[in-house]
């Protein structure tokens, strides 16, 4: 089941992407002087790609747009997630930013540089210890004279540090909430402590006024989890849901279906190299370790039930 490669960066694209996220994001967490000077209500996403293709694992693209200060001139906000720490993270976004800049130069004819702010919102398991600017990187710096410096490009981006040692303070609208929680929960050993983070999150989105943007996030939520976390079952999370509503728990079954099947088809995508019956049996022991149901698992996959539970023995022993 575990067919998305990058499960940490798809669920915040997929949530950050979200306009309202975004905007209720910068209202809460940007430095209080610059919420001041933005049109937030103006905030709007830019569509075009910045990312280069040995950079897509890297890289949420994630970039917004806002009047500043009252006038027709732009800020805009560049937006990355990390779960880990690249020591050369400063160097990445300017790659990002020059891309912008010259988007906007050559393509649209520019005469002015936008304004760029990158974000770093990060959950990984330890504190985010990188320097936050460009000069950190450059060797011998220290040793550079100040008058001589302005001549050496720097620039710092904001960092949110939401590990378990971060400083970072959960606030804002509840989608936000639970986007955030989630995200500083998901590396928790603690597997009973994740489940209390999850199960206020599916209370929090059952008090979503918009029931239908309740359920496009609950099923982002659990996709994710099931992604991104090996150790928990889709009964645990069936179970766990049950407890707060029925209609979930059982959306909770659908969306594990789904996954199987969308594992079972890139398994026979493979099939054209390596055997449709080895992708088959790729999908089933993916679902298997995730605690799906073994006449659930053959239905799906199409496989006897006599080969599943051999596998499942397998994979105990």
């Amino acid at each position: 089941m575990d067919i998305v490669n990058q499960p940490h960066d798809k669920f915040f694209k997929e949530t950050f992407g979200d306009i309202d996220v975004a905007r209720d994001f910068i209202k809460n967490y940007l430095p209080h002087e610059l919420v001041q000077i933005i049109d937030i209500d103006h905030l709007t996403a830019e569509k075009d790609s910045f990312i280069e293709n040995e950079l897509k694992e890297l890289f949420s693209d994630l970039l917004f747009k806002t009047h500043i200060d009252g006038s027709e001139c732009y800020i805009y906000f560049l937006f990355e997630h990390k779960s880990y720490q690249p020591p050369l993270t400063a160097l990445q976004l300017l790659k990002y930013i020059l891309a912008i800049w010259e988007l906007k130069t050559n393509k649209e004819k520019q005469k002015k540089l936008p304004i760029i702010i990158p974000l770093i919102v990060y959950h990984g398991e330890s504190r985010w210890n990188i320097q936050t600017s460009l000069s950190s990187l450059i060797e011998g710096i220290e040793k550079i004279p100040g008058t001589l410096k302005k001549h050496i490009p720097d620039y710092e981006y904001i960092t949110y540090d939401l590990s378990p040692y971060g400083a970072a303070e959960i606030k804002g609208g509840a989608i936000l909430r639970i986007i955030l929680e989630t995200l500083k929960s998901v590396f928790k050993k603690d597997v009973q402590e994740f489940y209390r983070v999850l199960k206020r999150s599916i209370i929090a989105i059952e008090e979503i006024e918009q029931k239908e943007k309740g359920t496009e996030y609950f099923e982002v939520l659990i996709r994710y989890i099931m992604n991104a976390r090996n150790d928990i079952g889709v009964t645990d999370i069936y179970e766990l849901a049950k407890e707060v509503s029925l209609e979930r728990s059982e959306e909770i079954m659908t969306i594990a279906e789904q996954l199987i099947q969308e594992g079972m088809e890139k398994g026979m995508e493979k099939g054209v190299e390596k055997g449709v019956e080895k992708g088959k049996m790729e999908t089933a022991r993916a679902a298997l370790l995730k605690g799906a149901d073994m006449k659930f698992v053959a239905e799906i996959t199409g496989l006897p039930l006599e080969r599943i539970q051999k596998l499942k023995k397998e994979l105990k022993s």
